[in-house]
């Protein structure tokens, strides 16, 4: 077996936990639900002691915002995010310090951006590539001339504006930041909170879905615009539901509406917007792949 690499998805949800050389060579995983930091960080790090030892490096994917300037105090930590109690956890840190190997850390999306262009586009030229989760929050991971973009903190495009028509959606939003931003109407809690039941206990034929797609759409439309990307990629919790996908490239088809000019959205939209190639483990083998480029 080739070097060993642990991987962290850590999301307001859950945490998805995985030791492995590569997709195909898994030794464990694991995973753990997001409860307090103290109990979450440590159910997480008793996954990887057993292999303490055999760990070339982890990686780190987790929901944000985060400090992703190795030249700052917080480098490391979860800011300020909404998940009551995580605000300001240094979780690079004390990962770091309990198993003493070398981490990538990375948001979420940025992970499951890499794992999904190392491991199912095999580095390929679909670039810029994109990477969307639809779930507990909104993310989006750009990638850019083959690495996530980073910049002044890193890109919250789950918190762009969209048009909110309140005539046909009179829900306020649930961000506590911003209100109706694209997470505020259209990520998990927000779909739970407007419809009163959970995204996945709403039926198929429920107008949630044709609404949720719209927003979604709307999105999209904007980050291809903004990045004209080769390719979208939408996961997550709500992202997999069944039909949405379908829902989400016709209605993207439409707000377009043939100003891009482009033969594989015109023609050949169910590639352009695509499922996960490794389906829930995008963030957790996209978070190996992290590791690995550390040169462990």
């Amino acid at each position: 077996m080739e070097k060993l690499y642990g991987g962290i998805e850590a999301g307001g949800t859950k945490f998805n936990c995985i030791v492995a050389a590569n997709p195909d060579e898994i030794v464990v995983e694991e995973t753990i639900p997001t409860t307090s930091p103290a109990e979450t960080i440590n159910r997480v790090l008793d996954v990887f002691r057993p292999h303490q030892g055999s760990l070339a490096a982890i990686g780190v994917g987790s929901f944000g915002p985060l400090d992703l300037n190795p030249a700052s105090k917080t480098y490391g930590y979860i800011t300020t995010t909404p998940k009551p109690g995580w605000q300001f956890t240094d979780l690079c840190g004390h990962i770091r310090t309990a198993l003493g190997a070398p981490i990538a850390f990375d948001t979420d999306v940025n992970a499951a951006a890499v794992g999904e262009r190392v491991w199912i586009q095999q580095n390929n030229v679909l670039d810029p590539f994109i990477y969307i989760t639809v779930g507990t929050g909104i993310g989006v991971g750009v990638i850019v001339n083959g690495k996530p973009i980073h910049g002044l903190v890193h890109p919250e495009a789950g918190h762009m504006s969209l048009p909110h028509d309140l005539q046909e959606d009179p829900f306020a939003g649930n961000c506590p930041y911003h209100r109706d931003c694209w997470e505020g109407l259209a990520s998990g809690p927000a779909m739970a909170k407007r419809w009163g039941m959970l995204a996945e206990e709403l039926p198929d034929d429920h107008p949630a879905w044709a609404l949720e797609a719209n927003y979604i759409a709307h999105a999209i439309a904007n980050l291809v615009y903004a990045f004209s990307p080769q390719r979208i990629v939408l996961g997550g919790g709500v992202g997999k539901r069944t039909g949405l996908l379908e829902l989400v490239q016709q209605r993207c088809l439409a707000v377009l509406n043939n100003y891009i000019r482009s033969e594989i959205i015109l023609e050949h939209i169910e590639d352009y917007i695509v499922a996960p190639g490794l389906g829930s483990r995008s963030g957790s083998l996209g978070a190996i792949a992290m590791a690995q480029n550390l040169g462990g």
